[in-house]
C-alpha cells in the first residue's frame, strides 16, 4: 500500500514539474513576444518622429528667401541624415498637378492614359467626371448621371459639385481602386488652375501632359520648359504642398507621412503652414528606392 501511495506521489511530483515547465515555456515566450511588440512600437514612434523632423525641414526650406536654397516643389527627393537615421523628402506643389475640378476635357482625357484600362473606359471615367462635377443633369457621351447611377445599384447620384477632396473621386461610376491609385500622384483639387504649371510639375506629370521623356533625373533636374505665364503662376504665389517623408532606421525603412501643407498669410515662421490632411504611407513607392 506505502508503495503504491509512494509511486502516486512520484507521478503527482512529474505532473506538477511538467506544468511548471509548461507555464514558465509559455511565460517565456509570452514575455519575448511582448519585448519585441514594445521595440517594435518603440522603434515606429522612433521613425515617425523623424519622418515629422523631415515635415518641418521641409516647411523652412520652402520659406527661404534666397531661391538657390530654397528647397524645389516638383518631386526631386531631398536627403537628411542624423546618426543612424535616413530621412529622404519630397516635395509636390499641387500646381503641378491636373485639378479634377478645373481641367478641361482635353487634359483629364490625357492624364487618364496613366491608367491601366482601356480607351474606351478612359473615355467613360472621364464623362462620368464631367458629370460628377457639373451643376446640370445632361448626361455626356458615355457619362453618368443619377438613372445610371442608380441602374448600377448605388445608393447615390453625383453631386453636380467641385469635389472637396481626392477621396470623393472614388464615388465615381467606373473608378476603381485600381485606377485611383494610379491617379491619385499625378492630381488634385487644390491647384485652382485649368492647366497644370509644368515648371512645378514632377517628371511623371510632365511626361504624360507633354510627352516629353527623361533617361534619368539628371536631364529632368536641367529641364527648361516653356509655360504660358498668363495661365500658370510662380511658385511663390503657390499655396498648397503634398510632402512627402520616410525614415530609414539602422538600414531599414520603417515609417513614412504624407501632409497636405496650405501656406497661410500668417507672419509668423512657425505657423506659416496649415496642415490640411496627415496620412501614414503605405501604398506610396518608397523613396528609397
Amino acid at each position: 500500500m506505502r508503495q503504491n501511495q509512494t509511486g502516486l506521489a512520484m507521478v503527482i511530483v512529474i505532473w506538477v514539474l511538467s506544468l511548471m515547465t509548461i507555464m514558465a515555456g509559455s511565460f517565456a515566450l509570452t514575455m519575448r513576444r511582448e519585448i519585441t511588440v514594445i521595440s517594435s512600437v518603440k522603434d515606429n514612434a522612433v521613425a515617425i518622429a523623424a519622418a515629422e523632423t523631415g515635415i518641418t525641414v521641409a516647411e523652412q526650406m520652402l520659406l527661404l528667401a534666397d531661391k538657390e536654397k530654397r528647397w524645389h516643389a516638383d518631386g526631386r527627393i531631398y536627403q537628411l541624415h542624423y546618426q543612424d537615421t535616413e530621412i529622404r523628402v519630397r516635395v509636390l506643389s499641387e500646381q503641378g498637378k491636373v485639378d479634377i475640378n478645373k481641367a478641361g476635357e482635353p487634359l483629364l482625357t490625357t492624364i487618364m492614359t496613366a491608367t491601366s484600362i482601356d480607351m474606351a473606359e478612359q473615355q467613360a471615367l472621364v464623362s462620368a467626371i464631367l458629370d460628377w462635377r457639373d451643376k446640370d443633369d445632361l448626361v455626356h457621351i458615355n457619362g453618368a448621371e443619377e438613372q445610371q447611377y442608380e441602374e448600377a445599384g448605388l445608393s447615390y447620384q453625383p453631386a453636380n459639385k467641385a469635389f472637396n477632396q481626392l477621396d470623393e473621386l472614388q464615388m465615381v461610376i467606373g473608378m476603381t481602386a485600381t485606377v485611383f491609385n494610379e491617379l491619385q500622384p499625378l492630381i488634385t483639387v487644390h491647384s485652382g488652375l485649368p492647366n497644370v504649371n509644368l515648371k512645378v510639375a514632377s517628371k511623371e506629370v510632365i511626361q504624360i501632359v507633354t510627352g516629353i521623356g527623361f533617361e534619368n533625373e539628371k536631364d529632368f533636374l536641367q529641364q527648361d520648359i516653356e509655360t504660358d505665364s498668363d495661365k500658370v503662376q510662380n511658385l511663390e504665389n503657390n499655396e498648397v504642398y503634398s510632402v512627402i517623408s520616410q525614415v530609414r532606421l539602422f538600414g531599414e525603412l520603417t515609417a513614412g507621412i504624407k501632409v497636405m501643407l496650405k501656406k497661410t498669410a500668417n507672419g509668423n515662421q512657425s505657423k506659416a503652414f496649415k496642415v490640411l490632411n496627415w496620412q501614414p504611407i503605405y501604398q506610396e513607392l518608397s523613396l528609397f528606392n
